[in-house]
C-alpha cells in the first residue's frame, strides 16, 4: 500500500491505501500494548472515535495527518532496508 501512495500515478484509491496503512500500524502497535490498554475506561470508545476520525472526509482526516508526519517520514529513512531484504528472503523463497 505504501508502494501503493508513492507511485507516481496518483488515483482515488490514495485515500483509502493511507487509512489502510494507518490502520495497519494501528494495529500492530495495538496489538503489543493491548493488555494494558484495555483497562482504560472508555478504550474501546476512544479507539471507535479515532478510527472514525482516520476515515473522515475532511482535509484534515487522521490518515492524512499521521501519514504525513508519522509513517511517511518513518518509511522514506527506511524503504531501502525494507527492500533489500525483502528482496533477499524471495530469493531465498
Amino acid at each position: 500500500s505504501i508502494k501503493a501512495i508513492e507511485s507516481s500515478s496518483k488515483e482515488d484509491d490514495t485515500t483509502w491505501l493511507t487509512y489502510w496503512v494507518v490502520y495497519g500500524v494501528f494495529s500492530v502497535a495495538e496489538f503489543f500494548s493491548d493488555t494494558f490498554l484495555y483497562w482504560f475506561p472508555f478504550y474501546y470508545a476512544g479507539k471507535c472515535l479515532f478510527l472514525v476520525w482516520c476515515m473522515a472526509p475532511v482535509s484534515w482526516n487522521g490518515s492524512q495527518v499521521l501519514y504525513q508526519n508519522v509513517i511517511r517520514p518513518c518509511f522514506l529513512r527506511h524503504h531501502q532496508t525494507v527492500d533489500n531484504m525483502l528482496g533477499n528472503l524471495s530469493t531465498k523463497a
